[in-house]
Formats: C-alpha cells, sequence, structure tokens
C-alpha cells in the first residue's frame, strides 16, 4: 500500500493552541452539550476551575497547521475516520495554552468487504506551559485500498 512506514514513531512540529471561551460555547453548542461548566464561567469558576470548561471531545478539534507528514500525497478519497479516545490528566479551560504534537503510532493492515485497507493509529499529546500532559487523543485514520472502491 502507499503509506510511507518510515513515519512510524515520529511526530509532527508542535503547534500551539490556545483555548477560548468563545470556542468553547461554540464547540459545545454545535455537539448539543449542554454542560453548564461551558457556558457559565462563574459557575466553573465556583467549582475550582480557571475559566469556562471545554466539553470532554473537544481537543478532537486541535489541528496541525499542516497536514501530518504521513497523510501527504495519498487520495483523499480514500480516507475515512475511524475510532478516537481521550485520556485527561485534566481537564481543559478557557486561558489554556497547549503545546501539541501529533504522532503516528503504527499502522495496521487489515482485510474487510471491500478489500485491504491500513489503519494508521495516531496519538495527539497536549501539554501545558509547565510542561503538564492535560490531554492524549488517539486517532485512528483508515486508508482504504483502491481496487474495490465502490464495491457493493
Amino acid at each position: 500500500m502507499e503509506v510511507d512506514l518510515s513515519w512510524i514513531g515520529k511526530a509532527t512540529e508542535p503547534f500551539v493552541v490556545e483555548i477560548e471561551k468563545g470556542a468553547i460555547r461554540v464547540f459545545a453548542e454545535a455537539i448539543g452539550d449542554t454542560d453548564p461548566l461551558s457556558f457559565d464561567e462563574s459557575l466553573a469558576r465556583s467549582r475550582g476551575y480557571m475559566g469556562l470548561v471545554a466539553p470532554l471531545t473537544f481537543p478532537a478539534s486541535f489541528r496541525p497547521p499542516r497536514r501530518q507528514p504521513w497523510l501527504a500525497g495519498l487520495d483523499e478519497g480514500r480516507i475515512l475516520a475511524g475510532e478516537q479516545y481521550f485520556r485527561y490528566a485534566r481537564r481543559v479551560v478557557a486561558g489554556d495554552v497547549l503545546d501539541c504534537r501529533l504522532c503516528l503510532l503504527r499502522v495496521e493492515e487489515k482485510s474487510g468487504r471491500s478489500g485491504t485497507m491500513q489503519l494508521l493509529v495516531q496519538e495527539m499529546q497536549a501539554t501545558d506551559r509547565s510542561g503538564a500532559l492535560v490531554v492524549s487523543n488517539g486517532r485512528v485514520v483508515v486508508y482504504r485500498s483502491a481496487g474495490k472502491l465502490g464495491a457493493r
């Protein structure tokens, strides 16, 4: 297949994500999350947070400024989103400035009804300015073979 396996174990250049309260509110509204900690700053502060609390899936919106190098040159029509997970050391809050890196952990080959596919297992780690881990976001990208696209 076409994924360059030499990228396994390598990461993107670091990128910074500044967490804004407006972005938290918009994201929460978009996913239908009604947790008041994402909308009421006074309540969030009274519960010990430094600002509005982001929904648990919010790190899915963190994107590097450039496409991951291991995806370069791949046919975008053959790429699908797979599973995703989040592991928290602490919640993401408004005012956080997070340093993020996305790493290609491994590539697994699978066979399915429509042919072979590669599962690109990636993980983004976001650390705060002190270097402490805040959240890890694992993502699986499915890259389907060209052979049987459109087959049923």
